[in-house]
């Protein structure tokens, strides 16, 4: 099969390697979609990124069933020609967190493309527990995007949001244009978007923002009195100061972004953060019990019936071999993305070992 290879930082090769075999466990999926995160970019590009060399990157995918092990295939949970999305934590099932149903804490993971083979690849190996069987007609590039769209979720369940609640999401990538659907379709009386770029403001109120900033300053002026709930999905130091700083009398921010330089609360910043006794909360993954959690089923739900919104949001759609060098201009932020998507090739008729492909939209 072709996949893209991560044999060094930046050293990014589309290259011919075995098909993955299936454990009696695990079903073979053919990758349908799979979509770009920024944890990849800061993987595949910086030094000490990868856990080890070469690696096959990706992890927010989806795909159809080709091949099943012995034990799955026994067990009758799904079949071949099935429309799966994967979540992309493995939970070892042993640790505290997990017995206590936090499988988003876990102690002891493995991650698809990461810690094992991705999905930059025509096929990847998926354990029975990582399988989510979708309905056959939802578009694989929507179930590709579920990752995102359950993380947002996740995020917005740490706080407190309430029908007529102000909301602020800053950063206005995919997981930020997720937010804002979510918080609307919870009740929220009004949503800033905050971004510098007036793109992604554009796309923001497409997803549902009632107001957009693009400067602090705009931001401030449209703050009043604070917001009840403030999701900072953007990752810089900057932003998440700016987020304590709008929140409201006892409002809750809740942080997504993975800044990779130290985070410092100016006196400002903090003293609103006391006198407002503001409720900060850490969001990491998308998981609870049962696995992979009602994030997932939530999101897969809305992605169906059509209350969640994505099209809007890819900006990118290439084969495996446009990878290497796009991957790189992301890195060097010299083209306008929001969710990029790899369509590792359009399925075929018949599918390896005759199975014929589900009937339903697909890229």
């Amino acid at each position: 099969m072709r996949a893209a290879v991560l044999h060094a930082p930046g050293d990014i090769r589309v290259e011919q390697v075995p098909v993955p075999t299936p454990g009696p466990d695990e079903a073979l999926v053919r990758v349908a979609a799979c979509g770009v995160c920024g944890s990849d970019l800061n993987r595949m590009l910086r030094p000490g990124g990868a856990y080890h060399l070469p690696l096959i990157c990706g992890h927010e995918f989806a795909g159809h069933v080709i091949a099943l092990g012995s034990e799955l295939a026994a067990a009758g949970t799904v079949s071949e020609g099935d429309l799966v999305a994967v979540p992309p934590l493995i939970p070892c099932r042993r640790c505290a967190s997990c017995a206590r149903g936090h499988f988003s804490l876990c102690e002891d993971y493995d991650y698809f493309g990461s810690r094992r083979a991705g999905a930059y690849a025509e096929y990847a190996t998926v354990p029975a527990g990582n399988l989510m069987v979708l309905p056959a007609d939802l578009d694989p590039r929507a179930a590709a995007m579920l990752d995102p769209a359950a993380i947002a979720l996740h995020a917005i369940w740490r706080t407190k949001l309430r029908t007529g609640h102000r909301v602020a999401v800053v950063g206005a990538g995919p997981i930020g244009l997720f937010a804002i659907q979510w918080a609307r379709l919870a009740g929220a009386a009004e949503v800033l978007s905050i971004d510098v770029s007036e793109r992604k403001a554009a796309m923001a109120v497409e997803a549902g923002a009632t107001h957009t900033a693009t400067s602090p300053e705009r931001a401030r002026e449209l703050a009043g009195d604070g917001y009840d709930v403030i999701v900072e999905s953007a990752g810089v130091p900057a932003t998440a100061d700016q987020a304590v700083a709008l929140a409201a009398r006892h409002g809750h921010a809740v942080f997504i972004g993975i800044p990779h330089d130290p985070v410092v609360l100016p006196k400002p910043s903090f003293s609103n953060f006391l006198r407002r006794e503001v409720s900060l909360h850490g969001a990491w993954n998308s998981f609870s019990a049962p696995f992979p959690g009602d994030e997932w089923r939530v999101a897969a739900r809305a992605m169906c019936d059509g209350r969640l919104h994505w099209k809007f949001m890819i900006t990118h759609e290439l084969g495996l071999d446009a990878l290497p060098g796009l991957m790189h201009q992301l890195g060097e932020r010299s083209v306008f993305s929001s969710k990029v998507l790899f369509l590792p090739g359009a399925l075929p008729d018949a599918l390896p070992g005759g199975v014929r492909q589900p009937t339903g939209d697909r890229p």
